[in-house]
C-alpha cells in the first residue's frame, strides 16, 4: 500500500523573493511532495529577482478558499514586498496561524519571519531571519540567532537565498516528522 502524498501550501504574493519560493518549491516536488502556491488574489503573482522583477508563478488556490485541514505545512518565502503585503492580510494570517494551533511544520525565510510576528506566534521561539528584521523579531519576543538554519520544534527558519540548501533540507526533514505537539499554541 502506497503512502498518500503530502501536500505543502506556499503562501506568498507579488514580491517574492523568486529563489525562496522556486527552490522550496522544486525542492518539494522533487521528494515527492505535492505543492500549492497560495496567495490573497487569483492569477498569478510576480518574483523579485536580482534587485528587478522576476517571474510570475501561478496561484493555485486563493487564502480565503484554502482550508489548512488540506496542507501537512506551510512555506513562507520572503522578500520585503511579499511578507510586508502578507502580514497585512486578516485571512492570510489567520491561514498561518492555523498550521501553529495544529502543530504542523512553518518554514519561514528572509524577510517572512514579520508574517510569524502579526500571527502572534514568535514569542519564545528560536529563529533566525534577515538581518535586517532582527529587532522586530526581539522586540516580538523572539529569541534571534546568526544561522543557516534556525529549528524550533517543527518551526524552520533561514536568513536569505544563500541558506536555501540548508532550509530545503531541515524543512523535509521536519516534513518527514510530522506534526509537533511543542509547535502548538493556544488559540
Amino acid at each position: 500500500m502506497t503512502e498518500p502524498t503530502k501536500k505543502v501550501a506556499i503562501l506568498a504574493t507579488h514580491g517574492f523573493e523568486q529563489s525562496e519560493l522556486i527552490s522550496p518549491k522544486q525542492f518539494l516536488e522533487d521528494n515527492s511532495y505535492e505543492t500549492e502556491v497560495i496567495s490573497i488574489e487569483p492569477g498569478s503573482i510576480r518574483g523579485w529577482k536580482d534587485g528587478d522583477w522576476g517571474d510570475n508563478v501561478p496561484v493555485d488556490r486563493v487564502v480565503d478558499s484554502a482550508d489548512p485541514a488540506d496542507y501537512d505545512a506551510l512555506v513562507l518565502p520572503g522578500g520585503v514586498m511579499n511578507p510586508d503585503t502578507i502580514r497585512d492580510n486578516k485571512e492570510a494570517i489567520d491561514f498561518v496561524r492555523s498550521f501553529f494551533l495544529s502543530g504542523k511544520p512553518v518554514a519561514a525565510i528572509c524577510h517572512a519571519p514579520w508574517i510569524l510576528i502579526n500571527a502572534g506566534v514568535i514569542k519564545g521561539r528560536r529563529v533566525t531571519s534577515y538581518s535586517t528584521i532582527r529587532a522586530d523579531l526581539q522586540n516580538a519576543g523572539a529569541i534571534w540567532e546568526d544561522s543557516e538554519v534556525v529549528n524550533d520544534q517543527a518551526l524552520v527558519t533561514s536568513r536569505s537565498p544563500k541558506d536555501l540548501d540548508a532550509f530545503n533540507s531541515k524543512l523535509l526533514e521536519e516534513l518527514r516528522e510530522g506534526k509537533h505537539e511543542l509547535q502548538r499554541i493556544s488559540a
